[in-house]
């Protein structure tokens, strides 16, 4: 087990040791949450100082200590990325977020029936009344479905499934989660940049600004630096969807996730706290807009809860509002939240798949809320 303290100095290797001024205390359930996991790691941020906790190895039976660096697919989290990437192109004027996904469809698509009233913004907040999954994806995905259900599920076979779905709801009427949806959203974002493969577009524009060194969406086999996936302690292969990286190819560590909500955070605040890896000030101009952007609510449901982009949304009693995804692979699972009102952001990785008995989702959703003042 190792962590680390508020400017990166050893703790001792210590977790439980006593209360820390971040809430080190907070994640003592963190790291028995995934029970089929080599490997936790957690990184807490609250009122600028941040905290790192790691446990175990990147591979059962391994000599790799897990760490802050260490890499970990983080699944739908994807998503979140995606949602900046799209903040940071209308930014630019690239996009617009109420412009028509048809608009940047390769030209002679078929489109289903009701799928000219499709936005951008309905993709980015789950209301374009596309299904979960795209048609025939189940039929690819048969062989591999217990260790690589997307790997021969292309761009094509998105296009194809695009032009013969059928709406589940009027676009803007209804939440519907959709990894379709996001997956086209992807493709659509790399479209208006001139083509570059989603890869590239989100290093350009959001990794490399963001100081962001240990993600991206390229599988990493060496066990020093990334953890092998589990589903029931059994390993799982790389984790592979060329046909909707925008939805779920991210590899990312608890030091990346936690700048990136560090920067979300700042970008609510009047002034950057000196702790912020990068601060806004030298970040371009685009992405400073794109980063407050992507946290503005853009719906509310009945029961409080809703979306920014892409982002999960709660308000909780005192006005203030909690910001969440979490992710899995069939070999990880991940989390992130944060309070702007708060300055508190709590990321958490595991290397085993969601399912029974893996709590690390819930109980990161709990710690965070345990580190904010009760409402």
């Amino acid at each position: 087990m190792t962590s680390e303290g508020p400017a990166g100095e050893p703790l001792g290797g210590q977790v439980c040791a006593g209360p820390s001024p971040v809430g080190l205390d907070a994640v003592r359930a963190l790291l028995s949450a995934a029970p089929d996991a080599s490997a936790v790691t957690v990184g807490i941020h609250r009122a600028g100082q941040q905290a790192f906790v790691a446990t175990g190895t990147t591979t059962h039976h391994g000599d790799h200590p897990a760490a802050a660096d260490t890499r970990f697919e983080v699944g739908s989290l994807t998503k979140t990325f995606t949602a900046l990437l799209l903040a940071e192109q209308n930014a630019r004027g690239e996009v617009a977020l109420h412009d028509a996904a048809a608009h940047y469809l390769p030209a002679g698509t078929q489109l289903p029936a009701g799928g000219t009233a499709i936005t951008l913004l309905h993709l980015a907040t789950h209301t374009s009344g596309l299904p979960r999954l795209p048609s025939g994806l189940l039929r690819t995905a048969l062989p591999r479905l217990l260790s690589n259900p997307y790997a021969d599920f292309t761009h094509a076979d998105l296009l194809d499934a695009f032009s013969r779905t059928r709406l589940r709801s009027r676009p803007g009427t209804r939440v519907r989660y959709s990894n379709f949806g996001v997956g086209l959203l992807g493709h659509l974002l790399c479209a208006a940049a001139g083509g570059p493969p989603y890869e590239e577009l989100l290093a350009e524009r959001i990794l490399g600004p963001l100081a962001l060194h240990h993600t991206n969406c390229t599988p990493d086999p060496a066990p020093h630096t990334a953890v092998t996936g589990h589903w029931r302690g059994r390993p799982r292969p790389p984790f592979d969807i060329p046909g909707l990286p925008a939805a779920g190819a991210v590899r990312s560590s608890a030091r990346d996730l936690l700048t990136l909500t560090q920067a979300l955070l700042s970008s609510r605040c009047d002034a950057v706290p000196a702790t912020t890896p990068t601060p806004l000030a030298t970040t371009p101009a685009p992405l400073r807009s794109a980063l407050a952007d992507v946290t503005r609510p853009r719906l509310t449901l009945p029961n409080g809860t809703g979306l920014a982009l892409l982002w999960n949304t709660r308000t909780r009693a005192d006005g203030s509002t909690l910001y969440h995804h979490s992710g899995g692979t069939r070999g990880c699972t991940a989390f992130a939240g944060f309070s702007p009102a708060h300055d508190t952001a709590l990321v958490a990785l595991a290397n085993s798949a969601p399912g029974q008995g893996n709590h690390l989702i819930q109980r990161s959703y709990d710690a965070l809320l345990s580190l904010l003042p009760e409402s």
